[in-house]
């Protein structure tokens, strides 16, 4: 009979799971590795009105997108169900729900293997540590150091590790003694299905900066070509407007023909070229 419940209490939840899957548009696979309890459950608090956030057996997620007749794409994120997940069930954008949890990640002190998440330089200065075996722990991971008042200081900025470097045993153990925390911890997106699209963890990293400046060059260049080739768009008539004014200004000037805007500038352009011919006849006068 146990043995019973349990497999109709999977079934059950197989079928709940199905449900899930039906009815949002966006489903997301994050990692929970390094992820505080607190930390989840505030993640989990802050979107509890966009996103539906469920720890799932591997397992158990296989069997629901088998069952899920609706969604055959859905099988593609197989390859990706492996190792502990959450799974994000919503119907916002992916790219913007990898922003929030993105947002959500907090500094933590590193431990052996961990990879670093930023460039850690070590700044010149005071330890605050006293003399003693911190010197050959320092020295060991590269930090120059001295004795200064009783203290032992680092004698310049010190890069210790690169981003996306692994942390030794050793560096974690001197960073920590130093206060400083080099890796990130919160969820990490590992892929998102997105109504038939299966979007990777690299196609979800966006560089705000570098995205905003790409659009701006872009909207120029295309503004640019717009006006070279008199292209009209809401954003560029009144400039090809003035574009065209200035031009056939400028032709009426060079072919000498008047109307209300160019008269007084043809009549200073003849009186220019008059002075200037008698100012040459009169030269010419004198040899």
């Amino acid at each position: 009979m146990p043995s019973q419940q349990v497999l109709q209490q999977k079934l059950d939840e197989i079928e709940e799971i199905t449900e899930l899957l039906k009815r949002y548009k966006v489903i997301g696979l994050a990692s929970l590795q390094k992820v505080r309890a607190p930390q989840l459950q505030a993640l989990k608090k802050n979107l509890a009105d966009k996103v539906y956030m469920r720890v799932i057996k591997n397992t158990l997620m296989k069997m629901a997108i088998e069952n899920c007749k609706e969604k055959p794409e859905l099988k593609k994120l197989g390859d990706y169900l492996v190792g502990s997940s959450i799974f994000l069930f919503t119907d916002i954008n992916p790219f913007k729900l990898t922003l929030f949890l993105e947002k959500g990640k907090v500094k933590a002190t590193a431990k052996s293997g961990d990879i670093a998440a930023f460039d850690v330089v070590i700044p010149s200065g005071n330890t605050g540590q006293p003399p003693g075996p911190i010197i050959s722990q320092l020295n060991a991971v590269g930090l120059p150091t001295r004795i200064e008042s009783g203290s032992v200081w680092i004698s310049k900025d010190t890069l210790v590790v690169r981003r996306d470097e692994v942390i030794s045993e050793r560096l974690a153990s001197v960073l920590s003694k130093l206060g400083i925390k080099p890796v990130e911890a919160g969820l990490a997106m590992k892929v998102a299905y997105d109504e038939g699209f299966v979007i990777t963890q690299e196609q979800l990293k966006l560089d705000i900066d570098e995205t905003r400046k790409t659009l701006e060059q872009s909207h120029l260049a295309a503004f640019a070509l717009s006006l070279t080739v008199a292209y009209p768009t809401l954003e560029n008539t009144t400039v090809l407007l003035q574009i065209a004014h200035q031009n056939a200004y400028a032709l009426s000037m060079n072919a000498a023909i008047p109307d209300e805007e160019t008269i007084v500038d043809l009549i200073r352009k003849a009186q220019n070229q008059m002075l200037n011919l008698l100012a040459l006849t009169e030269k010419a006068q004198e040899y």
